[in-house]
């Protein structure tokens, strides 16, 4: 497992563009908006109506996408993908888009989620004579279409889809039509758009504005839209839906001025900011907030408390992703490089830090240390959410119970190993009240999972190994 320097790894980001000129650049700033999202890998498919044509390679976006690159990829549809490895690890085999050359017309398909069953169905695909190409999950969901080819395009996705489980939202392009998929759950955020008589399709609603699009609205749980020269369409793959959003789209993983389910993420984390304040409060002299998720919810409680929010530590854009350390000691040399305190804020104060949450516990255990090193008097950690004690199934880098420092210690026993003066968590009471709804995944922080596990999974988590 490798670390970053925030312990969790952000999910992969899709987007899709259907009759606008130019496709390709659209595209470009899209997946650019979309990058926090990804930065392992990029990659666009692009329609001309006449054919398919693909580019992806390793790095971000702008590395994948120069101007001599953007130059080639010509038409007025396309999707695109920014990845991190969740199933199947990385390499550019994984990279996304994948491209398909079938009898029945071809099409090229990306993906941001991880579908649990996925072992299952590649076991059985292959003993049916599927050969895959990649490890990633993504693939499975091709070749499951590709064996309906005695039904129309649409009914072939929608007998494919009754076989998945798991989180996604998928989008698949064939030369003159886009299809835009959401699991039944609702686990991953899609939105549609309009842009200038055409349609843009996006895992986040920033990406929307960022191209200046105009929002339309999400797609549903278990919903299939179907966009061609005729308009928009709707059709349902599955009866059994129920709208269960990650939790950490919210609290970490989107954007701040992106709207999930008609909620800005910036408001639900100042609110969970200010639910915090309600519920821990402690005596101190300064807030301040690990950039860049926390800030939300740093103002927000501070806004509660009365006490003056400071920016106490800054964030180094350029000094290279911590994952890619080998060593522990050198990890934690990486959190130094890429957070610096601000000494003149910190020295002599009682702080209030606010982060959004704990895994493994060493960014933290690091934090603290600078802080106190800066001159802080006292650290008391607050963070805007409940513990994480599962691990997650759906996309996010959390696999193991002995990952997560939540599930082996108590509060009392994580604040003595991070070095706080206090520490103390979000409930999942104020979680619900800081969203204003109960419709999202909270398995990570209780447990109960939205989907079955399926065998490999089930058995591990009964064994105590996850």
């Amino acid at each position: 497992m490798i670390l970053n320097e925030r312990e969790l790894h952000e999910e992969c980001g899709v987007f899709g563009v259907f009759n606008v000129h130019n496709a390709s650049e659209l595209t470009y700033y899209g997946l650019h908006a979309l990058q926090h999202r990804g930065q392992e890998g990029a990659g666009m498919v692009v329609s001309d109506e006449e054919r398919l044509l693909g580019i992806k390679n390793e790095g971000n976006v702008r590395f994948v996408f120069p101007e001599s690159v953007l130059k080639k990829l010509s038409g007025q549809h396309s999707i695109g993908h920014v990845r991190y490895s969740t199933t199947g690890g990385g390499g550019l085999l994984n990279v996304q888009p994948f491209l398909f050359r079938h009898g029945s017309g071809d099409f090229a398909l990306c993906h941001n989620g991880n579908i649990v069953n996925s072992r299952q169905l590649k076991t059985q695909l292959e003993r049916s004579g599927t050969i895959f190409q990649s490890s990633s999950d993504s693939e499975i969901l091709a070749h499951l279409i590709q064996k309906e080819t005695r039904r129309d395009r649409l009914e072939a996705i929608k007998e494919a889809l009754i076989y998945l489980e798991g989180a996604f939202a998928f989008l698949l392009l064939t030369k003159d039509t886009l299809y835009a998929m959401r699991d039944k759950h609702g686990l991953r955020p899609i939105s549609i758009g309009q842009f200038n008589g055409g349609y843009v399709v996006a895992s986040e609603t920033c990406a929307l504005d960022a191209v200046g699009a105009t929002f339309v609205r999400d797609i549903l749980p278990g919903e299939i839209v179907i966009i061609n020269k005729e308009g928009i369409h709707s059709s349902s793959y599955s009866p059994d839906v129920q709208e269960k959003i990650c939790a950490m789209e919210y609290i970490y993983f989107s954007r701040p001025d992106s709207d999930l389910s008609g909620i800005n993420v910036h408001r639900a984390r100042k609110a969970c900011g200010r639910q915090l304040a309600k519920e821990s409060h402690v005596e101190a002299d300064i807030v301040i907030g690990v950039p860049d998720s926390s800030l939300s919810a740093a103002s927000g409680y501070a806004e509660a408390t009365g006490l003056s929010y400071e920016l106490g530590l800054i964030k180094n854009k350029y000094s290279g992703r911590t994952f890619i350390e080998p060593s522990k000691e050198l990890r934690e040399k990486g959190v130094k490089m890429k957070l610096a305190p601000v000494r003149s804020v910190i020295a002599n104060q009682r702080v209030i830090l606010i982060d959004d949450s704990i895994v493994r516990g060493t960014t933290s255990m690091r934090i603290v240390s600078m802080l106190k090193e800066a001159g802080a008097k006292e650290v008391h950690v607050r963070i805007a959410s409940p513990p994480i004690i599962a691990p997650c199934f759906y996309g996010v880098d959390t696999s193991t119970m002995d990952e997560l420092i939540s599930a082996q210690h108590s509060v009392e026993s994580l604040r003595q190993l991070i070095g706080a003066d206090s520490l103390a968590f979000l409930s999942m009471e104020g979680l619900t009240e800081a969203l204003g709804h109960n419709k999202v995944c909270h398995a990570c922080f209780t447990k109960k999972y939205p989907t079955h596990l399926y065998d490999d999974l089930a058995e591990a988590n009964k064994d105590g190994k996850f």
